[in-house]
């Protein structure tokens, strides 16, 4: 059988909070402060899953990190028992409990940033390739590049098939940000998109830089990614994010656009010079691909970033044809809703959209596209994995289970003081470990 796109999705760890840590992006600074629900963010999460894998989607699950991470706190100064390490955390008398904050962050759930995935197909050596992201650009986020190796490593196992990178060499010159910044497109031929915001050598782009806020993700390190998974030249591209776009708060690519197959959802501040990548991705792929491109006009950028019908899942369905999986904001904004609706109305692959809740992720500024990784295994591939992370009903219904018995239903700030908050998840992730048969990838574990 031809190989098959499976979505791995980010379980939201146990610690999900809303410290507003991301600058650029604009949900997250929004929310900054509020209560959290953990376990329903959870849940959302996990009725996403059920729901693409219902689709007959290819469903899997990658499991939150340890948080907070104690190892970095110690790397920074705090000594002590665990209770004590994250006391003093809490109550730092220069920096307050911003470590804490940035520790305890749960952003690993959005497993769009977690790896640059190359398949085996489009690869010179016919393995299938990830690349972990360092994620420099954000403190907290940077520290999850060592965790997402050791579980990807876990998974992928088997090197004759697969290949797991290190991360990039750390630093502001090949800052990394994933697949959140990749965007694969097919027909008889590929195509891969390697976007990036800055440069990090020589003259800066005659496109201009971000004003506002931070281009996460260098040129560099996008050539890079391309090198590592042995991409053939005349098949990667190299697009440069909008500063205008960034600038109103897409961070990443994923927010503003959306591929699949032979379809290239856009907004216009999207890339620099859209329509002649336009071009190029015709001239690359063919007369059969497709691109809805949403004007200023049509969709002001900060609707489009409110509402997030760019960061949707753009899905290939088993008897053909696409489907979007899209947010509920974007059915609640009627210009979201409408250009969804163009699209799917428009006679091209794209027959439907369907909205899921799932606020809990959205208000922190992440959304369906957010959540998961997209990985294309061969039958012999999907195979060779031995961990438990493949969807079925009952691999659903025990994380429903786990989840229930783990999660808090409200988390402030201020909870992340709590010595018990960082005992009930270690051993709840030891508990998850032993459910999707992954073996030690924690550092308590280890």
């Amino acid at each position: 059988m031809a190989p098959r796109e499976y979505n791995f999705d980010g379980l939201v760890g146990p610690t999900h909070n809303y410290a507003g840590l991301s600058h650029g992006n604009v949900a997250s600074f929004a929310h900054a402060g509020k209560p959290a629900n953990p376990r329903a963010a959870a849940l959302q999460g996990l009725e996403k899953m059920r729901f693409v894998a219902s689709l007959g989607v290819g469903q899997a699950v990658l499991p939150p990190h340890e948080r907070p991470s104690l190892r970095t706190l110690r790397r920074l100064g705090f000594r002590g028992s665990d209770e004590e390490v994250v006391e003093q955390a809490a109550s730092d008398p220069e920096l307050k409990d911003q470590l804490l904050r940035i520790s305890s962050s749960a952003a690993a759930m959005w497993t769009a940033n977690a790896a640059t995935c190359v398949p085996a197909a489009d690869a010179r050596d016919g393995r299938l390739h990830l690349v972990p992201a360092n994620l420099t650009a954000m403190f907290h986020r940077a520290l999850e590049a060592e965790t997402t190796t050791r579980v990807l490593r876990a998974i992928f196992a088997d090197a004759a098939r697969f290949e797991v990178h290190h991360p990039l060499p750390g630093g502001a010159h090949f800052a990394d940000e994933g697949a959140a910044n990749h965007t694969r497109l097919f027909t008889n031929r590929v195509a891969h998109l390697f976007a990036w915001g800055r440069r990090a050598f020589g003259a800066p782009s005659s496109a201009g830089e971000p004003a506002r806020y931070p281009a996460r993700q260098t040129r560099e390190a996008s050539h890079a990614l391309a090198r590592l998974g042995q991409v053939e030249p005349g098949r990667a591209l190299f697009p440069q994010q909008h500063p205008a776009g960034i600038d109103a708060g897409a961070f990443h690519t994923d927010v503003l656009a959306v591929g699949n197959g032979n379809v290239l959802l856009l907004h216009e501040l999207a890339f620099v010079g859209h329509e002649a990548l336009l071009r190029d991705l015709r001239a690359l792929l063919g007369e059969s691909f497709v691109a809805y491109v949403a004007s200023e006009r049509e969709l002001p950028a900060a609707l489009a970033i409110s509402a997030y019908p760019f960061n949707s899942q753009l899905l290939s369905l088993p008897g053909g044809g696409m489907t979007i999986v899209a947010p509920q904001e974007s059915r609640e904004d009627p210009r979201a809703r409408a250009f969804l609706t163009r699209v799917v109305e428009s006679g091209g692959p794209v027959g439907s959209v369907h909205y899921l809740d799932l606020r809990q992720s959205m208000q922190n500024g992440g959304g369906p596209a957010c959540l998961r990784q997209r990985i294309v295994l061969g039958d012999e591939d999907r195979s060779a994995i031995k961990a438990r992370v493949f969807w079925d009903e009952a691999l659903g219904r025990e994380l429903e289970d786990w989840v229930r018995a783990s999660y808090r239903d409200r988390l402030e700030g201020k909870d992340l003081a709590d010595p018990l908050l960082a005992r009930e998840t270690m051993a709840a992730l030891d508990r998850l470990t032993r459910i999707l048969e992954l073996g030690s990838v924690y550092d308590f574990q280890c």
